[in-house]
């Protein structure tokens, strides 16, 4: 289909929509609309309504936010004639069963996180983020112009659904601990809430691992039904809470880039008409780029003020031997599951095949600099 094929890369008009749009919103106008309008058709189109459903709760900062500045996009660039309404968690209570609602038409669209379907499908997960993986300018270097939309596309096809960028948090913290990580053993037996390849990592070294919706996520550490959860990083973990249980705050390794998903259900899409098709690509991609910024600045923010504002943190890096056995697990994992799945193997060649060439201008230029300009 067209519209999708033009999806695989970024919008370059982008910028003129949303220009406008801004222009629009301040009351002025570019100067070849200066001229009075002809007057406007009386002939009213039709209005399509879609229902967009939701990992987060009602309100929910940021990740909330983008999909609002998704739906606001697309209302306002079609002249209302496509509309999404927004259904939370609290709604439809079935947070992590977004990919099922969508693919069966019970909604649209969805907003969550591709790791979250690793039971249905492990392949989804490297949509999300991989430990130990790219950074957040590197994967969507992958995605736009390395092959990864393409992948994206194979993998979905199967569940009946388009998948989208849907905004990065950038390099995840390593999680909230209620007592200190020193050695391996301090692993061992610990109830931890950690989604993706990540989880699986860790159950080998002996974590009880489970995923726990977000809304969900301070009452179980509270209660005690886990001793450890990671989430985001300050950009949302401090207004959460989570602090005043688990004052142990590590440093990230298991999500580097974590990006969130658009799903958009295919019969509904590709029943669009391709001017609306190209309006909710761009708005989605604007939205998912405008919740990097976001993540980056908020995390930026909080982090400044971490010590005056929450003394009692204790930030932590995992020892060199933790680490070093994250990675050898990481890497049989990686193999194993490779040899019994040739989708498996292929994004992973793709992803691996990518990083290794990216991460050598990563080096020579942010890494160069930050190492040679940090105080």
């Amino acid at each position: 289909m067209k519209q999708l094929k033009h999806a695989m890369k970024p919008i370059t008009g982008l910028v003129v929509v949303v220009s406008l749009l801004t222009l629009a919103a301040c009351g002025e106008k570019p100067q070849q609309q200066q001229a009075a309008a002809p007057a406007e058709s009386k002939v009213e189109k039709e209005v399509i309504v879609w229902k967009l459903a939701q990992t987060w709760g009602t309100g929910f900062p940021i990740f909330g936010d983008a999909v609002i500045k998704m739906a606001d996009l697309v209302k306002e660039m079609s002249g209302g004639e496509l509309e999404i309404r927004i259904d939370s968690a609290n709604k439809h209570k079935a947070a992590l069963g977004i990919l099922d609602m969508v693919n069966a038409g019970q909604y649209e669209m969805g907003h969550s996180a591709s790791y979250y379907w690793k039971g249905k499908d492990p392949n989804t997960m490297f949509f999300s983020t991989m430990p130990l993986g790219m950074i957040a300018p590197e994967q969507y270097a992958w995605f736009y112009y390395g092959g990864g939309m393409e992948l994206m596309k194979k993998v979905y096809d199967k569940h009946g659904v388009y998948s989208f960028p849907g905004g990065n948090t950038g390099n995840q913290m390593g999680g909230w601990f209620r007592k200190e990580i020193n050695t391996l053993d301090d692993l061992d037996g610990l109830k931890m809430r950690i989604p993706g390849f990540a989880g699986e990592i860790l159950s080998k070294l002996g974590v009880v691992v489970t995923n726990i919706a977000p809304g969900e996520l301070y009452t179980a550490l509270e209660r005690g039904t886990i001793d450890a959860l990671e989430w985001v990083g300050p950009s949302l973990d401090l207004n959460m809470g989570f602090q005043k249980i688990a004052p142990y705050y590590y440093t990230g390794w298991h999500e580097p880039a974590t990006e969130l998903q658009f799903m958009v259900n295919k019969a509904a899409f590709d029943g669009l008409p391709g001017h609306l098709q190209a309006i909710l690509v761009t708005a989605m991609q604007f939205a998912a780029y405008d919740m990097y910024a976001r993540s980056y600045h908020d995390s930026a923010v909080n982090w400044a003020s971490i010590e005056e504002d929450y003394p009692d943190v204790k930030i932590r890096t995992f020892s060199p031997v933790i680490i070093a056995e994250m990675k050898r697990i990481n890497q049989e994992l990686l193999a194993e599951s490779a040899a019994a799945d040739p989708m498996f193997k292929e994004i992973l060649e793709s992803q691996t095949n990518y990083m290794k060439m990216a991460r050598k201008w990563t080096e020579i230029s942010d890494y160069a600099y930050l190492k040679d300009n940090l105080e």
